[in-house]
């Protein structure tokens, strides 16, 4: 089947690749193969080759930045789509909302630095605390991604999407409820009616010619703060588990009081200078990862009687 489903992309001229390296393709520098890896280069190529994979009947997953994932050690006998080419920005400086945010529509593709870099240089406020997130849009939407107390959620406006109905293709647009969001929880996230976001448009807001410099000053802030938390030492994909208020303090604190920072298998690590990250200190696998995972979450209910939720995705 995923021969014939080679045959089919040749000819839609949706360009793929088989038996594609998926290491490279992530911050975390993990992973065997791709069966299939296709790279859709508009919305209609994106969405004709997703159909295509369902109608196959064959696994799929959907990337952009892969910088929250985890990719499985041998062959994926499936395919995986990469939105990396789906990157445009639109934005125009006469549409406003009631109450006075301009509008900055991006592909799902898009990655985050480069919306944050668009507003900044539109001297557009509101995004700085996503400066040096990798990863993204369609990612950062899809997982609520929180920075520096400041989630996407906070400067959501919109998304367009898609949702299958048998075979056919629906195309919808959801606006900004806060009913449907929460710390790390969106919309999207329903397994049982999946919605395929295509792009998705944020709130910011004018700032005077003044405030440039400050945008500028916050967003080199932020991305220092990252730097300074070892975000960037090693390969990793941040944060492995939520953090939960009720547990009274930070996964990675909670891991660190069991003991736990600096602890390897095969070639994962829990990080030396953070409780909450794994890193890949040259040759880890996705089953190092997991075990490391497990390790976590059964010391800490041990010791706290709390269970971590894991952010990280494997695939």
């Amino acid at each position: 089947m995923i021969d014939f489903l080679a045959s089919m992309l040749k000819v839609a001229k949706i360009p793929f690749s088989e038996n594609e390296p998926l290491a490279p393709k992530s911050t975390f520098r993990i992973g065997g193969n791709a069966r299939l890896f296709i790279t859709p280069q508009n919305s209609e190529q994106f969405e004709s080759a997703l159909s295509a994979v369902r109608n196959a009947d064959i696994p799929f997953f959907i990337i952009g930045g892969a910088s929250n994932l985890v990719f499985p050690d041998g062959t994926y006998q499936g395919a995986i789509i990469s939105t990396q080419a789906l990157k445009e920005i639109y934005y125009s400086s006469d549409e406003t909302t009631e109450d006075g945010s301009l509008l900055v529509t991006c592909q799902t593709g898009t990655p985050i630095a480069a919306f944050v870099d668009f507003c900044t240089k539109k001297n557009l406020t509101g995004a700085e605390q996503f400066a040096g997130l990798p990863g993204s849009v369609g990612g950062a939407l899809y997982m609520n991604a929180r920075c520096f107390e400041r989630s996407i959620s906070d400067i959501f406006y919109s998304a367009d999407y898609f949702e299958f109905q048998g075979k056919n293709p629906l195309h919808k647009t959801i606006s900004f409820n806060p009913s449907d969001w929460d710390y790390k929880k969106s919309p999207f996230q329903n397994k049982e009616e999946p919605k395929f976001i295509t792009s998705a448009t944020f709130r910011l807001k004018a700032a005077s010619a003044q405030e440039q410099k400050r945008i500028v000053a916050d967003c080199k802030k932020y991305i220092a703060e990252r730097v300074a938390k070892g975000h960037f030492k090693y390969p990793s994909a941040g944060s492995v588990f939520k953090n939960n208020h009720a547990f009274g303090a930070p996964s990675g604190k909670l891991i660190d009081q069991c003991g736990l920072k600096g602890l390897k298998i095969g070639g994962a690590q829990i990080a030396p200078f953070h409780g909450n990250f794994i890193i890949n200190t040259g040759n880890a696998t996705s089953s190092d990862v997991k075990a490391l995972v497990q390790r976590a979450k059964d010391a800490v209910k041990e010791k706290f009687g709390f269970n971590l939720e894991c952010e990280i995705i494997f695939v």
